[in-house]
């Protein structure tokens, strides 16, 4: 995959540095108002953590940058944000990584294409997100790694995690990025048809891993079915890789997004836990 994007230039209606989204929302999309009473807030004790813009091939992107307040050279973590983009939530798992000693970091990757945290209407949502090309992901999450070394951070340990959306991400960009040590892909979907924009999905790159990848999948996720969660596993097995698939009996879509109903508290401790595991396994932490 990494060489169809090497000089990758994203093809948009704007032109340079004309984007949609200049600077990130506050708070939690509205999409995901009333927000759940379970919600986890991590504070920014000893933490520098706020906006930032990162240099793309075409401009500049906002994006969600934490990290520890001392220190420096931390292990680098790209976060890859759900459907609803660079919210409050997507912006607290930096801050828990970066209690963690990680310079972690999430950009906006609808940022041209437009500004899903102020719709309510997720048909509305999706036809943004449709909007999106694979290739222009590459290239930012590319070019956060830049900055991300350009600031200090070590990105010679480099992770990467991904919710929803993001989760797709995670299992592409391990199979586009040669120096990335390891992926997490919360419950990301593994299966679709080729189209110019998405010309491949998860289960067509799995031979193509450059990292190893944990997947993390809920049984009863209706938008994510099982068989499909078996192909890639298949997928994965066959190409005789250290990629492994977690499927928690009890768990639906988004059970790691406490802010919603949908979360799973036993599900998404547990998943954070193995997620930590494996950074460090394979030397992202």
């Amino acid at each position: 995959m990494s060489e169809d994007l090497t000089n990758f230039r994203p093809k948009t209606e704007f032109s340079r540095r004309e984007f949609v989204v200049t600077s990130l929302a506050a708070g939690f999309a509205l999409a995901v108002q009333p927000v759940s009473a379970q919600t986890i807030t991590t504070d920014t004790n000893g933490l520098t953590a706020g906006e930032v813009k990162i240099p793309v091939a075409d401009g500049e992107i906002p994006a969600y940058r934490a990290m520890p307040a001392k220190g420096k050279s931390f292990p680098t973590i790209l976060v890859v944000q759900e459907i609803f983009g660079v919210h409050e939530h997507i912006k607290d798992l930096c801050r828990r990584f970066a209690k963690a000693g990680h310079f972690a970091v999430a950009p906006e990757l609808y940022a041209r294409q437009g500004d899903v945290s102020k719709l309510t209407d997720f048909n509305e949502i999706r036809k943004i997100v449709a909007k999106v090309p694979d290739a222009q992901v590459m290239s930012d999450l590319d070019a956060t790694v830049a900055y991300a070394k350009k600031s200090g951070a070590d990105s010679s340990k480099l992770g990467i995690t991904g919710f929803c959306w993001g989760g797709r991400i995670v299992w592409l960009y391990s199979a586009h990025n040669p120096n990335l040590k390891a992926g997490v892909a919360w419950y990301g979907r593994l299966v679709g048809p080729a189209s110019e924009l998405n010309p491949k999905h998860p289960v067509d790159v799995a031979a193509q891993l450059k990292a190893p990848v944990l997947g993390l999948y809920g049984a009863k996720d209706t938008g994510i079915p099982q068989d499909t969660v078996e192909q890639m596993r298949a997928a994965i097995k066959a190409a005789n890789g250290k990629s492994e698939i977690v499927v928690y009996p009890n768990a639906g879509h988004g059970f790691n997004a406490d802010y919603r109903p949908g979360y799973d508290k036993e599900a998404a401790q547990d998943g954070w836990r193995r997620l930590q595991e494996w950074f460090k396994k394979y030397g992202a932490a």
